[in-house]
């Protein structure tokens, strides 16, 4: 898998863009907390994780950070720092697993989980040190619940868009056709 650089700019600025659509389709879900929110922006970082290398899956990732700070007009608040540690932590891991398992032995649905408990866990522990203190454990069973579900149903549809998709076929195979780009 190789793309030149520019296609590797314009997987990036796409999937850039999809980060930045469903930030702004997340911002309007009514949440219980202000730094709870269901993932879906995640989607374009966990399809990123085969068809970037890792300098441009880091670029894409402070895209969606920023980016969803802006949508949301969070970029100077606590909800920042939140979302900040707990994208990092779960784009790193999610990247990480993906590389020591592989394709075949961990899927989408792993990954996905397994990024939601990390974010969701190093959420907890920002909001448990920094506002909620030990009121922390009234809310950490459902958010956490919350998070695996839909760590798992984000992974499901990253299996079945991986499987049905031209454009991201030709991005993993490197064969450079240009679908949407």
């Amino acid at each position: 898998m190789h793309m030149s650089g520019n296609e590797e700019r314009k997987t990036i600025a796409l999937l850039g863009a999809f980060c930045l659509f469903l930030s702004t389709v997340e911002y309007m879900i009514p949440k219980p907390l202000p730094f709870m929110r269901i993932g879906i922006a995640n989607l374009p970082i966990m399809l990123a994780i085969d068809i970037l290398p890792f300098h441009a899956f880091i670029i894409l990732v402070l895209i969606k950070i920023i980016g969803q700070a802006l949508v949301t007009g969070t970029l100077f608040s606590y909800v920042f720092l939140f979302s900040l540690a707990g994208t990092i932590t779960s784009a790193l891991s999610m990247y990480l697993l993906r590389k020591v398992f592989g394709k075949k032995n961990l899927s989408f649905i792993g990954i996905g989980t397994f990024g939601a408990l990390l974010s969701n866990l190093t959420q907890l522990a920002l909001a448990f040190l920094f506002i909620f203190g030990e009121s922390v454990r009234f809310f950490a069973p459902p958010f956490l619940t919350a998070g695996l579900v839909t760590g798992a149903a984000l992974g499901l549809f990253c299996e079945l868009f991986i499987s049905r998709s031209d454009w991201y076929r030709t991005r993993l195979s490197g064969e450079g056709k240009d679908y949407l780009l």
